[in-house]
């Protein structure tokens, strides 16, 4: 498996790439982020990418990369700002590191990330089209298209051909919110989204969920669809016109 990591610190660098080789990783650095974007090719399994470079920000490095490729991208930064990391996230980044870290968090997000990436994925193919569209609060969630339309087109319980504007949501924003939607009305627990989405229960990952349910939010303009229920976990609203029963083919 070849990992890129993009870092200027030397130091830095130097003690990451020696335990990452340890664990059996192939390991490519680039300096900077135009060195980063020379870098990444076909083989490249996964991208850790430092926010503070010498020349492109790592913000527009994440950008380019995916005009270009679905990559994994974990972001590593020192920037503790909530927004920054909702940034990252919306410009595609699957997960983020706070420096100062331990190599041992680094080495679980790569785990987990690749995990989630090979986790088996909800065909909504195998649903009836208009079982696999659901209506919430003026959005359509297409679960076979894996997409989300603003939209007022329905009727009843049945959604009709989606249109309006696309909401343009990450990998990770898309199985969180399709989740939630496969199992409506229902509450699912914050252990139970991490090990679905993220593929893993480790507690560590909290922070990420709920940076992820943060931009997911902001993305769709309507805060309400995502409902916390303190102490438990997430569950989404409950369709329009409908009465909170799961799509066929979704799991309990």
């Amino acid at each position: 498996m070849q990992l890129l990591v993009v870092e200027d610190d030397d130091h830095v660098a130097g003690a990451l790439v020696s335990v990452l080789g340890r664990h059996g990783y192939e390991v490519v650095r680039a300096r900077d982020g135009a060195s980063a974007l020379r870098e990444l090719s076909p083989r490249t399994d996964m991208v850790l990418l430092d926010l503070s470079l010498p020349d492109i920000d790592g913000f527009e490095v994440c950008r380019r990369i995916r005009r270009v490729s679905d990559t994994p991208i974990i972001m590593v930064t020192a920037r503790t700002r909530l927004d920054a990391r909702i940034r990252g996230l919306e410009l595609g980044a699957d997960d983020y590191v706070t420096k100062p870290y331990d190599v041992r968090e680094v080495l679980a997000r790569i785990d987990a990330v690749m995990r989630r990436g090979r986790g088996r994925e909800w065909d909504g193919a195998r649903a009836d089209a208009a079982e696999a569209r659901v209506r919430v609060r003026g959005l359509v969630v297409d679960l076979a298209r894996r997409e989300v339309r603003r939209t007022a087109g329905a009727v009843g319980d049945r959604v009709g051909d989606a249109v309006g504007t696309v909401v343009e949501l990450t990998r990770k924003e898309f199985d969180l919110l399709a989740l939630l939607v496969r199992q409506q009305g229902s509450v699912l627990t914050r252990e139970r989204i991490l090990r679905d989405v993220w593929g893993s229960s480790w507690k560590g990952l909290g922070r990420t969920l709920e940076v992820h349910v943060a931009s997911l939010r902001r993305k769709l303009g309507e805060p309400d669809v995502v409902e916390t229920v303190r102490g438990v976990g997430y569950r989404v609203a409950v369709p329009d016109g409908g009465d909170g029963a799961a799509p066929r083919g979704a799991g309990a």
